[in-house]
This record gives C-alpha cells, sequence and structure tokens, in this order.
C-alpha cells in the first residue's frame, strides 16, 4: 500500500463519483482530483485529460468514462505516464480493439469478484468437476439509477457503448475466471422490449468454456423483478447463489443442505476490497488480460448478432 497516494478520477457520474467516495476513506489518499466539466467546490477540476498539467504526480488513475472514452483514454496515459496504477471501469472497450499496455499496469472495474460469496464458492468448488452452469441477470432498465431519465443514460445508447451486454459483463467476467474461457457458444443479441433505446436489452447465449464447462447465461434489462442468480451442477452437489439476498445454497446427491448467507453487506464494501487489492497484493482482481479476455466473448456475441 502507498504511503502517500495522489488520484485522478476521469470521468465524474455516478461510478466515478462512487470511486470517489470509497477512496475518500482510504487514509493514505492525499488528493483526489477529477477530470470532468461539471463545477465541484473546494476539488481541483481539469475539464479534459489534456488539460492536466502533469500526469506523472499521479499514483493511480481511475477511468470512469463512458465505455467509448476508455479507449484514447488508456492509449493516452500509457503514452504520458510510467509505472503507474490504471483502474478503468468495465467493459474495456465497446467492441474487441488492439491496444498494448506498456508502461503501467491496468485492471478492470469487475467489481463482483470480490463478493463474498465467490470467496465461499472458490473454496468449496476447488476440488470438484463443475459440470454446467446456469447464469441470469436482469433489472428494468428505468430503474437502475433513481435521478435520471433511462433515455437519457449512455445504457440506452449503442453509439456510446451502452447496451445490456456492455453493461452486464460482469457476468461474463466471473464465469470465464471461475470455469474458464469459452472457447464456443451460440448468441442471440437483440432488442425484443418496448424500451426507448438503441442498444441491446436482452443477451442469451449457450456455451462451453476451455475446462469443458457447459455454460447458459441470460442478461437483460427488461426484468421488473430485479436477479443476479447462478446455478452451479457438479458431481456432488448443487450451488445455488443470489446476489439480491447474498445468499448462496449448496445440496448434495443425499439431499443434505447447506445454507451461507451474508446479511448487511456494506454498499460499498466489494469496491473497497478491489481498490484494496489493486493498491496491495493485486489478488482476485481483474487484470487487462482477463479483461481482454472479456472483450473477445463479447466481440464473438456481436459478430453472431451483426
Amino acid at each position: 500500500m502507498y504511503n502517500k497516494l495522489k488520484i485522478l478520477i476521469i470521468g465524474y457520474g455516478s461510478i466515478g463519483k462512487r470511486h470517489d467516495e470509497v477512496l475518500q476513506d482510504f487514509k493514505h489518499v492525499e488528493a483526489i482530483d477529477i477530470v470532468t466539466k461539471q463545477t465541484i467546490p473546494n476539488r481541483v477540476t481539469y475539464r479534459k485529460l489534456e488539460d492536466v498539467v502533469d500526469l506523472q504526480t499521479y499514483d493511480y488513475f481511475i477511468i470512469a468514462s463512458p465505455t467509448y472514452k476508455h479507449y484514447e483514454q488508456l492509449k493516452f496515459l500509457d503514452k504520458n505516464v510510467s509505472d503507474k496504477m490504471i483502474f478503468c471501469e468495465k467493459p474495456l472497450f465497446e467492441t474487441k480493439k488492439d491496444l498494448e499496455i506498456v508502461n503501467n499496469k491496468v485492471y478492470i472495474g469487475y467489481v463482483l469478484r470480490f463478493h463474498p460469496l465467490f470467496k465461499e464458492l472458490k473454496n468449496k468448488i476447488k476440488d470438484e468437476k463443475v459440470l454446467s452452469v446456469n447464469i441470469n441477470c436482469g433489472q428494468y432498465l428505468p430503474t437502475w439509477r433513481a435521478d435520471t431519465n433511462y433515455r437519457d443514460s449512455y445504457s440506452a445508447k449503442k453509439e456510446e457503448g451502452g447496451g445490456v451486454l456492455l453493461d452486464l459483463s460482469h457476468e461474463i467476467d466471473y464465469l470465464q475466471w471461475l470455469f474458464g474461457q469459452v472457447i464456443e457458444l451460440k448468441s442471440y443479441q437483440t432488442i425484443i422490449s418496448d424500451l426507448e433505446i438503441s442498444s441491446d436489452d436482452l443477451v442469451t447465449f449457450v456455451g462451453i468454456t476451455d475446462k469443458n464447462t457447459v455454460v447458459n447465461l441470460s442478461i437483460d434489462y427488461i426484468s421488473k423483478i430485479t436477479n443476479r442468480e447462478m446455478l452451479i451442477h457438479t458431481n456432488e452437489n448443487t450451488y445455488q447463489l443470489d446476489f439480491i439476498l447474498n445468499k448462496m445454497v449448496q445440496k448434495n446427491k443425499a439431499g443434505l443442505e447447506q445454507v451461507c448467507f451474508f446479511k448487511d453487506l456494506q454498499r460499498n464494501y466489494m469496491f473497497k476490497k478491489m481498490h484494496q487489492s489493486i493498491l496491495s497484493e493485486q489478488k482476485d482482481v481483474c487484470t487487462y488480460d482477463e479483461g481482454l479476455r472479456v472483450m473477445d466473448t463479447i466481440t464473438k456475441i456481436q459478430e453472431q448478432n451483426k
């Protein structure tokens, strides 16, 4: 962990503000400056990244801008600073791009990896053969951001890197992190609802990973009942994870059932754990290469549904 930490947040929408809120509580943080066109009292701000006088004085960069800006901002930072930690919100890009990072370490914001249920699950399945995985995640887009008209959000706009495939790529990341890279898939990506958007609102695919696990995934903007669940079948057990209730049920062949439950999980718990990991041992955090592998799977789906 750094003794004194100077941070630059690039983009100050809802997610940029959340990273700011979390990092303000880190005792080693000396300053957090912001790249934004907003006027923020008592804060050092820059209207654009190119306006920052001395980028090298910062230790940690947070890219929290819309997805379509990530490529140019990452490219700019890797050219103009070295030996720094760079955090980039998920997904890396709106579609696969070639960008080699040579001067810095980049990590991707797949914060769900730090949900305590995954620590429990990884321990339980480490000696088991995972046969199949079913993942479902959905939430009605108009309810995502209480103070924003969904039509105005980047999620609604394909041209800004919106759409459920990119927004809910957490599911693709943790699927591949735990069960292997998806090597074959058949997918369906569409706009199926009456939402006034140009981006996809439903993606579903069936595939197989390089660990020979069959996977079935469905993500959407249309479910009025918010859900985020995973069902895992091994030879010995079935595991059911519910990330809304923070609950895992394990049931074995004999019908014996165990329940693991994390109540009162703090709102920013996973964000705090993720930043702590990046700034210390880098354990469990999504690396740049892993982020690119998520983009590989996203791009396969996009190509199949042109």
